[in-house]
């Protein structure tokens, strides 16, 4: 059990920091963190206080699996996994609510979290996003009660992202009104699938429909596993991942097909459907469009991970900075050890990383509300749904990129104690490394953000003078891309402000920092689409240029993506109240709107955007934001609201300051005792005089 015992609730403060007399209203703090299902995901953090839930790291790959299997029965038993569902089958239809309590499970185990989504989140919600209700019906009370667990077959080896090449086919037989699921080449097996390997008896699989001698694209089929007996069916190839990276509580696995029969009902065909007779029909008429609807009917999973993300590095951080204001290394000036958070250098390693956690959790609350409008039916538009998209692939990436960084720099903030597995950073770490590569690898999704800001750039600026431009600048407000994935105005350089210790002090505030990253996105932008522009209709040319810039797009996108996280930080700044609590974070905003400019200082000079003297000014005020920030770190963590069944490391458990205190307790009263021996430094020193 952890030792409970930690800091008073109080802030210590800092004694040589002005601004350590300033007070955080940690609860308010935490109800902004928390967002918009704040309850829910409190109702999650007290069921993973049983140990039940808990990771338990003696164990070995096939027992893992096991324990979280039976987690998984417990959420069941919990009535932790319908509240997505149709309330006619004893759901809540909280689709929000669904993902903020599933993101939770990963600080209890990361397995239990992406298993938990496979079931639920994957399998479950293919059926319940592509299927009619006869599907749901037949299928889903199984799904739910997990007496159906599932896997969710759309990725295969051979081709990954792309799926809409997946080699499997599903071949309509008239005669038997069935259709024929097959694997014809190696490249086809479905690859990397939850719940493959043991214990699904059932997959949603995506094939290349094909009736009447015509393809037409890939869409979802329930394909039963098993038998009532328990074995696989005839033709069923199933093949075991093994021990992976982490993660190791999932039984991924691989699925292939040796012309498996299905009754013709097993199309999931609530966008497309093939009649008795082979003749296939389909509301939407293209089948482009047609297949990206199919897809972003399962946007959860990217969704789901962007959460999941932001957590395990708040974790991480709760856990790193907890433990950088009880470890003591080095004398300082007074003779006494100085406390690891104090040094210049270890702020400057967490606190930019806890600026930007805070500005991607604020980010994730405003994309899960985005999610449940379009989810709950409230603005389902095909607008609504394409915004959604650009959204998750633009978050996404870097959410999960960021944890991984987190946690490793929290690793080696710790020294060797973050080395130790009971410490949990390695195991987060390995755990979520595979994030950057679920529900699509992260440069792939960046991309189609880049393309998304190609073609709002032709649509909004293409053909127009300068009025035009002028009236769409005034129109386009703070907080839009939220709503709608739109370039802001293009804007002038930033015009320096006087001698360099004012400007960086005044000139980058709020409205300098927003121009400064919104400009950046404009402008590369802008600049790629008129590399493009030379290739016309010439797709060969086209084809060629798009690679030559795609690196440079990507890099656009991932702007475009922190522009949106400085909007939610910001956004979640004005309905603060408390000005104590108002000025910590807006220099927690500065501080992670200012890293993100210093990370970039190059683009800003070679582009204007900056003068040499105020970009060398950047750095130094980011410093001085570090040290205004120090007496507030662990208020900062704390309003993450993670007790200590939540934490369960030693290393921040207040064990660290009771060694810490003992040590110095002991060399006090050695010191008092007139009995500490004498330095052989101080006798030398002494000897000199």
């Amino acid at each position: 059990m952890v030792d409970a015992a930690v800091r008073p609730k109080t802030t210590r403060p800092h004694p040589r920091t002005a601004d350590a007399n300033l007070r955080i209203d940690v609860a308010r703090v935490t109800d902004l963190l928390m967002g918009t299902w704040a309850d829910t995901r409190r109702e999650a953090r007290e069921m993973i206080k049983d140990s039940a839930f808990w990771r338990d790291d003696a164990l070995g790959k096939d027992e893992h699996r096991e324990r979280v299997l039976s987690q998984l029965h417990l959420l069941v038993e919990k009535k932790a996994v319908h509240r997505a569902f149709p309330k006619a089958l004893g759901g809540e239809e909280n689709n929000g609510g669904n993902i903020a309590g599933f993101e939770e499970l990963v600080v209890a185990d990361p397995s239990l979290q992406i298993k938990s989504g496979v079931q639920w989140g994957l399998f479950g919600s293919a059926i319940l996003q592509l299927g009619t209700a006869e599907h749901h019906a037949k299928w889903l009370p199984g799904v739910m009660d997990l007496s159906i667990p599932g896997a969710f077959a759309m990725t295969e080896i051979g081709h990954g992202s792309d799926v809409a090449a997946v080699g499997t086919t599903a071949t309509y037989d008239p005669a038997t009104e069935e259709f024929v699921i097959n694997t014809p080449f190696r490249g086809a097996t479905k690859e990397y699938l939850g719940n493959a390997a043991l214990h699904g008896i059932a997959a949603t699989v995506f094939a290349q429909l094909i009736t009447k001698g015509v393809n037409h694209g890939v869409h979802c089929f329930y394909v039963p596993l098993r038998g009532d007996d328990g074995k696989d069916l005839p033709g069923i190839g199933r093949e075991d991942d093994g021990l992976k990276g982490g993660l190791n509580g999932i039984d991924n696995g691989r699925l292939s097909f040796d012309h498996i029969r299905i009754p013709r009902t097993n199309l999931l065909n609530k966008y497309g459907d093939v009649a008795a007779d082979g003749t296939y029909s389909s509301a939407i008429d293209s089948p482009g469009r047609r297949f990206f609807t199919m897809l972003g009917t399962l946007v959860q999973g990217r969704v789901s991970l962007d959460g999941a993300a932001c957590w395990a590095s708040a974790l991480g951080l709760k856990i790193a900075i907890t433990y950088a204001t009880q470890r003591r290394q080095f004398d300082g000036a007074d003779g006494q050890e100085v406390v690891l958070l104090d040094y210049g250098k270890h702020q400057r390693r967490l606190f930019p990383r806890l600026a930007t956690t805070y500005a991607q959790i604020f980010a994730h609350d405003e994309f899960l509300q985005k999610f449940d409008g379009v989810f709950s039916g409230r603005i389902d538009t095909p607008e609504d749904r394409e915004d959604l998209e650009t959204l998750a692939a633009a978050l996404k990436p870097l959410s999960t990129w960021h944890a991984l960084d987190t946690l490793q720099e929290a690793r080696e903030a710790c020294g060797g104690a973050g080395f130790m597995f009971e410490n949990r950073l390695v195991g987060l770490r390995a755990d979520l490394d595979i994030y950057v590569t679920f529900e699509g690898d992260n440069n792939v999704l960046l991309q189609l953000v880049g393309k998304r800001l190609l073609t709002d750039y032709a649509k909004q600026f293409t053909g127009k003078d300068a009025a035009a431009l002028a009236k769409f600048a005034v129109g386009m407000t703070a907080g839009k891309l939220f709503h709608g994935a739109g370039l802001r105005q293009f804007g002038q350089s930033v015009v320096d402000l006087g001698q360099v210790s004012r400007s960086v002090e005044n000139g980058l505030r709020e409205e300098q920092q927003h121009q400064l990253l919104a400009e950046r996105v404009q402008q590369m932008v802008a600049d790629i689409a008129g590399r493009l522009r030379p290739a016309g209709k010439d797709k060969v040319l086209g084809a060629q240029l798009f690679n030559e810039n795609q690196a440079e797009l990507i890099e656009a996108a991932r702007a475009h993506g922190e522009l949106l996280q400085w909007e939610a930080f910001t956004d979640a700044l004005r309905r603060i109240e408390d000005p104590d609590t108002k000025k910590v974070l807006t220099w927690l905003r500065d501080l992670f709107g200012l890293q993100l400019i210093e990370k970039h200082l190059a683009w800003h000079l070679i582009n204007g955007r900056l003068s040499t003297q105020r970009a060398a000014a950047v750095s130094r005020y980011i410093d001085r934001l570090c040290t205004r920030l120090r007496p507030h770190a662990l208020d900062l963590v704390d309003a993450f609201g993670y007790e200590p069944e939540h934490v369960r490391a030693p290393i921040a458990s207040g064990a660290e300051r009771r060694r810490q205190d003992e040590a110095r307790e002991y060399y006090a009263a050695l010191a008092a005792s007139g009995e500490a021996p004498v330095l052989e430094k101080t006798l030398k020193k002494n000897a000199r005089r």
